[in-house]
């Protein structure tokens, strides 16, 4: 793990998403917003982790560049997280 990196609680909450295949609404640190389905963690080659989210086409986030996660499916387990 880089020393740029979410903490393990929020980390859960990625995780979570993946697990239940999400729908999400991501909005990042530099005000962009991507909507998809999450799908999987992967580390990048510069070793970074990053959500695989689904959209039109399949794109890697860097956790790290994440500000906030909405949960767009019906009941789940939670609705919202903000990353520091």
């Amino acid at each position: 793990m880089t020393q740029d990196a979410i903490s393990c609680d929020l980390h859960d909450f990625v995780e979570v998403a993946c697990m239940y295949g999400y729908q999400l609404k991501l909005i990042l640190k530099n005000d962009q917003i991507i909507e998809g389905k999450a799908i999987d963690i992967v580390n990048s080659p510069e070793k970074n982790e990053c959500l695989v989210i689904d959209s039109d086409t399949r794109q890697q986030v860097e956790l790290i560049r994440l500000a906030k996660m909405e949960v767009l499916t019906p009941s789940a387990k939670f609705s919202e997280v903000i990353f520091p």
